[in-house]
């Protein structure tokens, strides 16, 4: 029988890609162009990672569905604005991934992010060709519930003892935890690193850069 796969599962936002202020912008505009209740930029903060279903109800728990799809459509359109354009892949992390496929690791991508969105910055990075797949919130259950790593794990021929999540929020920890998985927590992104650490990590970065190292 073949042995497992080693298999790195990545989450998007906040971990490759410093999206977070961008994020953060988007929806506080939406909320100011709604006239929704104030919120802060740390509440927003907070959600990322999550499924936009499962983060906005957190913030707005009192509005119905037809206000959380009035939300939804003014806080893509924000988004996606030329305005809002400010998210870059993290400094390294293009070649980090590079030298991970390079050693024949199983890249994946695990995301609250909607499957329009990740395929738009999976072919903008040019990171698309190194993943062999990729999961959202939209396809499966969000974060915390481990529904995207064992699909993942599942459908590369993974085992949690060979796999890694990769993340920079609580929702991607938890969610490492309940598939039985290890995790890196980048404490570079949207939570803080004292935030991750109660998660007891294999390690908390300060930089994508010393993430092949921590796998050798």
């Amino acid at each position: 029988m073949a042995e497992p796969r080693r298999l790195v599962v990545f989450d998007w936002d906040g971990t490759l890609m410093d999206s977070t202020g961008q994020i953060v912008a988007a929806a506080m505009a939406t909320i100011s162009d709604l006239g929704l209740p104030e919120r802060s930029p740390d509440a927003v903060r907070d959600i990322i990672g999550l499924g936009l279903r499962e983060g906005w109800h957190r913030l707005f728990p009192e509005l119905d569905a037809a206000g959380f799809a009035a939300f939804v459509d003014a806080y893509r359109e924000r988004f996606l604005s030329p305005a809002f354009q400010t998210a870059r892949l993290f400094e390294r992390a293009a070649e980090v991934v590079e030298e991970l496929a390079g050693r024949g690791l199983v890249l994946a991508v695990a995301t609250g992010k909607s499957r329009r969105g990740l395929d738009r910055d999976l072919v903008a990075t040019g990171l698309g060709r190194f993943m062999a797949a990729s999961r959202t919130a939209e396809e499966t259950r969000s974060k915390p519930d481990p529904a995207m790593l064992l699909e993942l794990m599942k459908g590369t021929g993974a085992a949690p003892e060979t796999t890694v999540m990769v993340g920079d929020t609580e929702w991607d920890l938890e969610m490492a935890r309940r598939a039985g998985v290890r995790a890196v927590a980048a404490g570079y992104g949207a939570h803080a690193p004292e935030r991750l650490q109660r998660y007891a990590p294999l390690a908390c970065m300060d930089s994508i850069a010393a993430l092949p190292t921590l796998l050798t």
